[in-house]
């Protein structure tokens, strides 16, 4: 896999693949709600019967499709910041640019450990538990996937971001 113009190392290869493997999922989670969410409103109109647990399935399944393509959106750099600021510095003063951005890079990593500090035990409890979402004896989905899914993606999206931080300080990179 080429990155940025040059190729990168065996486990950053493997690393793009897991985000890529973890983005087409999340791809797949947003057409399986769209067609949940067309088929709900299809029997709602046509039929008048709804199918139970819509409103449950998509609140959980957007926590995780978040996480599920954070890394790779943090790999192909599409992750949404203002940088009209790193724009007008990459062309003034590029070295501090560079030093910004890995800077960013460093504080998404801290942000995304206190996640995964907060989110394993959240996700261990939840499984231990059996906790879910919706109304018992009518329809209820377990939290506790959508809670790993966060641990996973947000550890998947550190690694990217260490990488991306990696690469806007390292020598090679400077003017």
């Amino acid at each position: 896999m080429v990155v940025n113009g040059e190729p990168g190392s065996a486990p950053v290869r493997a690393l793009y693949r897991v985000l890529a493997v973890l983005n087409v999922t999340g791809a797949l989670l947003v057409v399986s709600l769209l067609v949940l969410i067309n088929v709900d409103s299809l029997g709602r109109t046509l039929f008048s019967v709804s199918i139970l647990g819509v409103t449950e399935v998509v609140e959980l399944s957007l926590v995780a499709i978040v996480f599920l393509q954070l890394g790779d959106a943090v790999r192909a750099g599409r992750l949404t910041r203002s940088d009209g600021l790193l724009t007008i510095l990459g062309q003034r003063a590029p070295g501090v640019a560079r030093a910004l951005r890995a800077f960013f890079d460093l504080v998404s990593v801290a942000f995304l450990t206190l996640i995964v500090v907060g989110g394993i035990p959240r996700f261990i409890e939840s499984y231990q538990r059996g906790e879910f979402k919706g109304t018992a004896q009518l329809f209820t989905v377990p939290e506790w996937p959508v809670k790993l899914t966060i641990v996973v993606g947000a550890i998947a999206a550190i690694l990217a971001f260490l990488v991306s931080a990696w690469r806007e300080a390292r020598p090679a990179a400077r003017d």
